[in-house]
């Protein structure tokens, strides 16, 4: 091959290895992060209070407020994920909560909040294939 005839097929070459390129860019951290943080406020000002039920209460409704969102998240299946500590109004003891976050291409949705911990005892864990497992 001459010179120019080489770089177009090493040029084509590697657009092919490349594969098709994602139309939307994946979220950072922080817009994860900062979509928790929205979706809480949302709630506590459409019904003055962040509120999830209890399976373990009988779906008594907890009342918490926000202590922090933790630092990881991560990406399981079609959802991004991270957690928070929060307070339990009532009670006083502290709660971790998973929230599952979609990327609908527009926004980023909550679309699940689970207790993962309640005063640092997990009441799920996950299998190797991101399954949950409830801990008794």
């Amino acid at each position: 091959m001459k010179g120019k005839q080489m770089i177009w097929a090493v040029l084509a070459a590697a657009v092919v290895s490349m594969g098709t390129p994602s139309v939307w860019a994946e979220p950072t951290a922080e817009q994860l992060r900062q979509a928790i943080r929205d979706y809480i406020t949302r709630q506590e000002q459409q019904t003055g209070a962040f509120t999830i039920p209890d399976s373990r209460e009988k779906g008594k409704l907890r009342v918490l407020t926000l202590v922090r969102v933790h630092e990881r998240v991560g990406k399981t299946g079609d959802y991004y994920y991270s957690c928070t500590d929060m307070k339990d109004v009532a009670a006083g003891n502290l709660l971790d909560l998973d929230f599952d976050v979609a990327d609908t291409g527009k926004n980023l949705k909550v679309v699940a909040v689970r207790i993962h911990k309640d005063d640092g005892k997990p009441r799920y864990t996950y299998d190797d294939n991101d399954n949950l497992i409830p801990v008794e």
